[in-house]
């Protein structure tokens, strides 16, 4: 086998990790000849409960696994790694603003940018923990790792719009295509039905019912997160790995012909989006392994007020943090 690839998690000991590790682990994300190191960090008082996940790794006796280091570090848990998958950070409480939120996960992602220094010169980063967008733009901007090998996720999202459209068209999941979320990880952003694909023809020569579309699809993606959390008391978290999953392979793997995925990246100011801001954009992978913003799509006027809903909120919460950002 080849050298290891090592991969960081944050979180470790949480909900969402604990579904991604062992996939992890199993060669799932990186194939069945590629042996993986898990950097696993948690906070202190965590320690013990990620001293279990580890055993239980152990236990799997995976053939990938070359082994798991422990710690409550970030400079430990980055050194050299090749992956950070930044998924830990304090959930939102009750009577809790998002802005609270962000000012309370801030001084984390501050940190973890600067220990992000010390990863291997090829390293990706991918921001999970909510409020992604934000929370990636301040470890973005207290980085010296380059500004493209960021990224928050927004393919829960996508994964969420596509299974809807499929079951409202009847067809299978892998039927839906080029369908983008643009904007940020939260109750404003767009998914985008417009410039979607249904077996290679547009959503709306599929689905007739624009009112629908425009409503009760927009809304429910939108809300999906919300209405979990009512339904079974706690926040997506097998959905959330397999989604983080889904966004880390789309990264490596070059986008099929035609079609492009969701994901939050740097802004180069498309489609009007701020230079800078950690947007979601419709996004191509090369050959090479690289990623491009796709250019050229037409957003209605009704499309282009969704996004510019969510642009104001995305500064809005820049804003909130232009002290953290260097």
């Amino acid at each position: 086998m080849s050298n290891p690839i090592r991969v960081a998690v944050t979180g470790a000991a949480g909900q969402i990790a604990y579904s991604i590790l062992f996939r992890i682990a199993s060669g799932q994300l990186f194939g069945k000849d590629r042996p993986v190191h898990l950097n696993l960090l948690e906070i202190p008082p965590a320690m013990n409960a990620v001293a279990g996940v580890a055993m239980e790794l152990e236990d799997c006796a995976f053939p990938t696994l070359a082994g798991i280091t422990l710690t409550d570090q970030a400079e430990v848990a980055f050194d050299g790694i090749n992956w950070a998958l930044l998924i830990g950070s304090r959930p939102r409480g009750p009577g809790m603003e998002r802005a609270d939120l962000i000012k309370i996960n801030g001084p984390i992602f501050v940190g973890q940018g600067k220990a992000l220094n010390r990863s291997a010169s090829d390293v990706r980063i991918m921001v999970v923990g909510n409020p992604c967008n934000s929370n990636c733009l301040i470890a973005m901007n207290n980085s010296d790792v380059p500004n493209d090998r960021f990224s928050a996720m927004m393919r829960l999202d996508q994964n969420r719009a596509k299974a809807l459209l499929a079951t409202k068209s009847n067809n299978p999941v892998t039927a839906i295509s080029n369908l983008a979320v643009w904007g940020n990880h939260s109750n404003k952003q767009y998914p985008d039905f417009e410039n979607a694909r249904i077996n290679g023809r547009p959503v709306t020569e599929v689905i007739t019912d624009l009112p629908w579309l425009q409503t009760t699809f927009v809304t429910t993606v939108q809300e999906r997160g919300a209405d979990i959390i009512k339904a079974r008391g706690l926040s997506s978290a097998a959905s959330a790995a397999n989604a983080a999953l889904d966004h880390v392979t789309s990264l490596f793997q070059p986008t099929a012909d035609k079609d492009w995925i969701s994901a939050a990246i740097c802004s180069n100011g498309a489609y009007g989006a701020d230079a800078g801001l950690i947007c979601g954009l419709p996004v191509r992978t090369r050959a090479d392994g690289t990623q491009e913003i796709v250019e050229g799509l037409t957003l209605s006027p009704w499309a282009q007020g969704q996004f510019n809903t969510v642009l104001d909120e995305l500064r809005a919460e820049r804003e909130v943090v232009k002290d953290l950002l260097k």
